[in-house]
């Protein structure tokens, strides 16, 4: 068999694992098989080939995943609502373990739950919001 049929159903299967994952670690290795590929052409010497495709392969990935992973990646964008996490606020209604309470952070009335009992006028911190709901617990915990 010659092996640029090789080097061929290598970037085939290669190209097929790739699409099925998404985690972009085969794509560089496609691109060192189409090198090899073509350096078959020009030499019978597989060791020479393979040698390319690994190294080639390592190199761009080394190089040039970090790069594609950060722009691929969208950034998340804050919102208004994510400045409430980690400010402190004053329960204005009884919040407990089963029963959804209210807090007042930032100026606003929020509907709050915990997983304790937490009284009129205590203090809360906000760990994070689960739809409209701050979570909150006891400030100093």
């Amino acid at each position: 068999m010659e092996l640029w049929v090789i080097w061929l159903v290598i970037i085939i299967a290669l190209v097929f694992l790739e699409a099925i994952t998404v985690g972009l670690v085969s794509i560089w290795f496609i691109a060192s098989a189409v090198v090899a590929l073509i350096l078959s052409f020009f030499t019978s010497n597989f060791y020479i080939q393979f040698a390319v495709f690994a190294i080639l392969g390592i190199i761009l990935l080394i190089t040039t995943r970090p790069i594609l992973t950060k722009i691929m990646i969208p950034k998340k964008t804050k919102t208004n609502l994510d400045r409430v996490i980690g400010m402190t606020g004053i329960v204005t209604e009884e919040i407990s373990k089963n029963n959804i309470g209210e807090v007042k952070v930032d100026g606003k009335r929020w509907s709050a739950k915990a997983n304790e009992k937490i009284n009129v006028g205590e203090a809360v911190n906000i760990r994070s919001i689960d739809g409209v709901k701050l979570i909150v617990e006891k400030e100093g915990i």
